[in-house]
């Protein structure tokens, strides 16, 4: 059923939630994991620093994937994360969209933006939010 399966990260602690979910989703469907993240910097060097971060984040990401032999890749774009994960999200490919939440709530939605809220309200492919 769920074939292509875009999973979005932030490079959080609540990305374990997720991803030992879509492991085990992925193994019973026999699912493609794809794997994506925005980095969203205002400077050269905080984009650089960012960058090293993600890809360390993936790095190990990658690997629980990897073990459990599921196909799996990834991409990085930089720009506004809610613009760019709705991007990602309404391309035809994929049969599930999921993410982790940090369940933050009006102030902190206004702070950090809510990529979640948005796509509830945009994606039209199946989403699976998990609490992180």
């Amino acid at each position: 059923m769920y074939k292509n399966i875009l999973l979005l990260l932030d490079c959080s602690p609540v990305d374990r939630v997720i991803v030992n979910h879509i492991k085990e989703l992925a193994k019973y469907h026999k699912s493609r994991v794809h794997i994506f993240h925005v980095v969203h910097a205002h400077t050269l060097d905080q984009e650089r620093a960012m960058t090293v971060e993600v890809k360390e984040c993936f790095s190990e990401v990658l690997s629980v994937f990897e073990k459990e032999k599921i196909n799996v890749d990834y991409s990085i774009v930089e720009g506004e994360p809610a613009e760019e994960v709705l991007k990602k999200a309404t391309e035809p490919a994929w049969d599930l969209i999921a993410l982790a939440t940090h369940g933050h709530k009006t102030f902190g939605d206004f702070i950090y933006g809510s990529v979640s809220d948005v796509l509830k309200h945009k994606a039209n492919k199946p989403l699976l939010l998990i609490h992180g």
